[in-house]
């Protein structure tokens, strides 16, 4: 018998069936003013399929799917050999296969690679975040790999790939292979010279065999995989490979999988090391030397993930309150309501913004500009990401009930919220690494300081929190117990200055107020009254979805 109570009504439509990328007129602006006129129209087209792919039902449900099936550890087969293996759901290779046939692990050897692969990051980990982790270190690897060039010549081809392939096989097999990363161990944390894995070299060049364990492994069925272990000169960074040249399996004893808050869909695992052979990378003693450049390519997309997250909060609390109605008009429209989301699409598009202004940055390689990302991208990824699960918290809250329910893929989007922090290195760390290029590369912080300079004169809320950063950069004595008030305001005045010469003046004016000027308050939803609030709001509407 069918229920006759009553009929649904007053409820939102699903956000799908739109292109995440063209809906986004922040990310728009940014690839248009970033890359070169020659790639603009071709990256444009790239950028628009994928983004009519993340905003599809397909990849709904395949984030759904890959979510609600995390992956399965199998140690041994089923007469007691060991496999060491991890079976995802189907969904999530769909997913993982897009992003690699997209270019989402290659960068590093086309113009505007970093700025195109940026934003199809921003775009595609929209759709579901926890597969974006073996994407993530794939890409980040190359800098570390190119310390050793004919390491490089045979691995960078093969993670720059488009092709998806799955499968432990050797490397010289497959048309495409995936990087994971193995560093952290228990006793050490983010201290990763306190690593104790010993390295044992062999009597072939650069060859050694490893002992120990890893208590985080990241994306555990890579191909390979950048470890830090203790060599007979010092720490040293290896690549481990999971199948030898002859298709015999290197050790690789997978004990358990980390069974995390958030990426459900993607495995994190501890691993033991029993004579695992490995490829050393860079000299013995020069492994933290060795990775930086990974590091902070990780740290980049730690930076451009949580600006995804957010962004695709706010689309979804802007859609949704622009078709509720409540107290005789659209959410949208109350004046409580349109001060929150102003005030989150004000924190979206900052993220977008800064994000890909450092992927800019690493298209220009030049001297100036290496400096600054230097400097500026730790100092990026302690702020962007600290401010990632407020933003998502807020916005699944203008869903109100219906945000908290699972279907809503709200609660996703906060469960995924803080990993960047801790993935980019612990929001601690990254304020230190900050402090320590500060104290040891003048050249990073005048290379940061012509950048906000840029702006100058342009607000003098602006000009003011630059002197107060100022002030605080001339006393570096006894800074570490306030290093994360000095990078926030860095982080802020960056932001700042960025949104003052390319954002509209309603973003500019807005965002000086209440994050420089003193405007605003502890929590969302507390800008000035008299700010032009409509136009920010508008400005966040995930165009072509219908939102009024």
């Amino acid at each position: 018998m069918a229920a006759t109570t009553h009929t649904v009504s007053n409820q939102a439509p699903p956000l799908l069936g739109y292109d995440v990328f063209g809906a986004d007129r922040v990310l728009g602006e940014a690839v248009e003013r970033h890359l070169p006129p020659e790639v603009l129209d071709g990256a444009r087209q790239e950028l628009s399929a994928l983004g009519r792919s993340a905003g599809s039902a397909q990849a709904a449900s395949w984030g759904a799917r890959a979510d609600e099936n995390p992956p399965r550890l199998r140690t041994h087969d089923r007469y007691g050999h060991r496999v060491d293996e991890v079976e995802y759901h189907p969904a999530r290779h769909r997913l993982l296969g897009h992003a690699v046939g997209a270019g989402l692990t290659g960068a590093w050897g086309r113009p505007g690679g970093h700025v195109r692969r940026a934003a199809g990051f921003l775009v595609w980990i929209q759709a579901e975040a926890g597969h974006g982790g073996p994407l993530s270190t794939t890409h980040a690897a190359v800098p570390a790999l190119r310390a050793e060039p004919e390491v490089a010549a045979v691995w960078e081809p093969l993670l720059t790939s488009r092709v998806y392939d799955a499968g432990l096989r050797p490397a010289g097999e497959k048309a495409g292979a995936l990087l994971g990363w193995g560093t952290t161990e228990k006793q050490g944390g983010s201290d990763l010279g306190a690593s104790t894995t010993r390295a044992e070299p062999l009597s072939g060049a650069g060859e050694y065999l490893l002992t120990g364990h890893k208590w985080f492994c990241s994306a555990p069925m890579s191909d390979g995989f950048l470890v830090l272990a203790q060599a007979p000169g010092g720490l040293t960074c290896f690549l481990l490979p999971r199948v030898l040249p002859d298709g015999g399996r290197n050790p690789f004893l997978l004990q358990r999988l980390k069974d995390t808050l958030g990426s459900r869909s993607e495995a994190s695992a501890e691993v033991e090391f029993a004579g695992t052979w490995a490829r050393r990378i860079g000299e013995e003693g020069q492994g933290l030397r060795t990775v930086a450049g990974t590091m902070a390519a990780t740290r980049l997309d730690c930076v451009t993930g949580s600006a995804a997250l957010m962004r695709q909060a706010v689309a979804r609390a802007v859609h949704h309150t622009a078709h509720r109605s409540a107290f005789g008009g659209p959410l949208a429209d109350k004046p409580l309501m349109r001060n929150v989301l102003a005030d989150l699409a004000l924190e979206s598009e900052a993220a977008t913004v800064l994000a890909m202004r450092l992927a800019a940055a690493y298209d220009d390689g030049g001297e100036g500009e290496s400096a600054f990302l230097r400097l500026a991208v730790p100092a990026a990824a302690y702020w962007v990401t600290k401010r990632c699960a407020p933003v998502v918290g807020e916005a699944l809250e203008c869903l109100g009930g219906n945000g908290y329910v699972e279907e809503s893929g709200m609660p996703r989007l906060l469960r995924e919220a803080p990993l960047p922090s801790i993935r980019a290195g612990s929001a601690n760390v990254q304020a230190l690494d900050v402090l320590e290029v500060l104290r040891s590369e003048p050249l990073a912080l005048d290379a940061f300081l012509r950048e906000i300079g840029r702006a100058r004169g342009a607000d003098h809320r602006l000009d003011a929190a630059i002197r107060d950063m100022l002030t605080e950069l001339a006393d570096l004595a006894g800074v570490e117990a306030r290093a994360r008030r000095v990078v926030e305001r860095m982080a802020l005045v960056l932001q700042g200055s960025l949104l003052v010469r390319w954002a509209p003046p309603e973003v500019a004016d807005a965002f000086c107020a209440a994050r420089l000027g003193g405007d605003g308050g502890a929590v969302f939803g507390t800008l000035p009254h008299t700010l032009d609030l409509a136009a920010v709001v508008d400005r966040a509407r995930p165009e072509g979805t219908g939102a009024a």
